[in-house]
């Protein structure tokens, strides 16, 4: 596999794990980033907000063993490393029967993974720094590729810091804006009435090593400057990043320019700091708001540009249907004014004609949209 065919391999797996999914491109880009990087991923946010969901179609479209569990703080080792050989006790051998469990897995999901307790905790620990599960006597070398977590809470307690520490990958999963309840409603009833298409697979765990492989050979020499003086301003900023995650962060930076066709990474590539610095709920609003002012390249603002434009035709098509003096659209009005100032906003300093037009056509679709609501409401 050539890097052009892993990288059009990657966007294809990117396109197909999102498919399903009403307003997750960012969880399902975080996903991707985290397997072709061959790291850990923790969604935080609360229950029905597709996590699951997006591990299980991760692992479909990877073909991969996949291993699913729901901790507690009773939750005891052998429920996920499985049980004991009892005919091999008796013989003096300390073995585990690990059919189906955790140990046999490539892609596993552990939900409310921060409930874990200390015997649980302690072989995470191992199996996901070192892919090795220590059990008894011995070392098992497992295969498990990529642990996805899912919690509705940041942990803190001290003893789960380790654990967080070894999730390079974070997300604060939020419920749905308004904007996107009418294609969620049309998604979910589809669903209901068992229309929803099973996950074909698109390549194989092999194939996905290899798309690693070329992740690694990616060059982030030329962004190291950058990413050292971010990493000086997020520490002024309250955000510290561990010794750890400032290593890890680079393969993150490989994976996103793979992921865009690139073999040198760029400095567009460092938005992913936006899925590995924050630790605390309050980060990733603060992280989003410190890159998209440092990070103001062509790139980046044209996909800002892009979902700005994603999020305007979702609100036309539910203020179009909406009756005169609708209580919501006072909302959406303001929604509408703070959006044009953003998109002002973000282009300010970028001379690009291609960004200009796009922000331009976004801007009239605002306008007209706000002539609407103001008609609507006899302003």
């Amino acid at each position: 596999m050539d890097f052009e065919t892993a990288s059009g391999l990657a966007r294809k797996f990117l396109q197909e794990l999102e498919k399903p999914f009403v307003g997750r491109h960012e969880q399902a880009l975080m996903l991707t980033l985290a397997l072709i990087s061959g790291e850990h991923v923790v969604m935080i946010g609360e229950p029905g907000t597709a996590k699951s969901a997006l591990a299980r179609r991760a692992a479909e479209l990877l073909n991969a063993r996949f291993f699913k569990y729901l901790l507690t703080r009773f939750t005891e080792p052998s429920e996920l490393f499985g049980p004991l050989d009892l005919r091999s006790l008796r013989e003096g051998k300390y073995i585990r029967i690990t059919r189906g469990k955790l140990p046999e897995a490539e892609i596993a999901f552990l939900d409310e993974v921060f409930n874990a307790n200390s015997a649980v905790l302690n072989t995470l620990l191992s199996l996901m720094q070192e892919r090795i599960v220590y059990d008894g006597y011995s070392e098992i070398r497992v295969p498990i590729w990529s642990i996805i977590g899912a919690s509705n809470r940041v942990p803190e307690e001290p003893e789960l810091e380790a654990l967080y520490d070894r999730f390079v990958y974070r997300d604060y999963v939020k419920p749905l804006d308004q904007d996107h309840w009418d294609k969620l409603l049309d998604a979910a009833w589809s669903l209901e009435k068992g229309e929803y298409e099973a996950a074909k697979p698109i390549m194989s765990m092999a194939e996905l090593r290899e798309i690693n492989k070329h992740v690694m050979s990616v060059d982030v020499s030329p962004v190291k400057p950058s990413l050292i003086r971010l990493f000086v301003l997020l520490e002024e900023k309250g955000l510290h990043v561990t010794d750890r995650r400032k290593g890890k962060i680079l393969k993150a930076v490989a994976a996103h320019a793979l992921l865009n066709g690139r073999s040198s990474a760029e400095e567009s590539d460092l938005i992913v700091l936006k899925y590995t610095v924050p630790k605390d709920p309050e980060d990733f609003d603060k992280i989003n708001i410190i890159l998209m002012e440092e990070l103001k390249t062509k790139d980046r603002v044209l996909r800002e540009l892009e979902e700005i434009r994603k999020n305007v035709e979702n609100a036309q098509s539910v203020i179009t249907r909406m009756q005169s003096f609708d209580p919501r659209l006072t909302d959406y009005f303001r929604s509408l004014k703070a959006t044009r100032n953003r998109v002002a906003h973000l282009v300010k300093d970028l001379d690009d004609p291609e960004v200009q037009r796009m922000a331009d056509e976004i801007i009239i679709a605002v306008d007209l949209l706000l002539e609407e609501i103001m008609a609507k409401l006899n302003m």
